[in-house]
């Protein structure tokens, strides 16, 4: 694993982090103030634009730990993370509701974080060159 890789888990779960905020603390923020329903956070398509970045992000490194320590389940737990959350995000309120959406989200989110803090401790207990301490 690169240095870049362990900057990239790091990344992805910063990403899925803030994708579960979202999730649990925006229907509060809504309820206080109502102007941001009418802005970007409120709008579907935030979800859509959070996840065009979180799924490149989580790919490559899951992919990089994966080949570095060939150790398959980090890249299940986050391949099954990225599944759910994709599916969530264009499926999950028709097909689960409001409530049931926020719930696959963020079982998501956090398989990918799950994923990419396996991965970043694999490489620290292997004691490879990525950097990760």
């Amino acid at each position: 694993m690169t240095p870049v890789s362990t900057h990239i888990d790091k990344a992805a779960i910063g990403l899925s982090f803030v994708c579960t905020v979202h999730c649990l603390l925006l229907p509060i923020a809504l309820l206080m103030v109502p102007t941001l329903a009418a802005s970007t956070f409120g709008d579907e398509r935030f979800h859509q634009w959070m996840l065009i970045a979180v799924l490149p992000t989580s790919l490559i490194a899951l992919a990089m730990g994966c080949r570095q320590h060939q150790n398959k389940s980090v890249l299940i737990i986050g391949l099954l993370g990225l599944t759910t959350l994709s599916l969530a995000i264009f499926f999950g309120h028709d097909l689960l509701g409001d409530m049931g959406e926020k719930i696959a989200s963020v079982l998501g989110a956090s398989l990918i974080a799950l994923g990419h803090f396996k991965n970043h401790t694999l490489c620290k207990h292997a004691q490879c060159r990525c950097g990760a301490n």
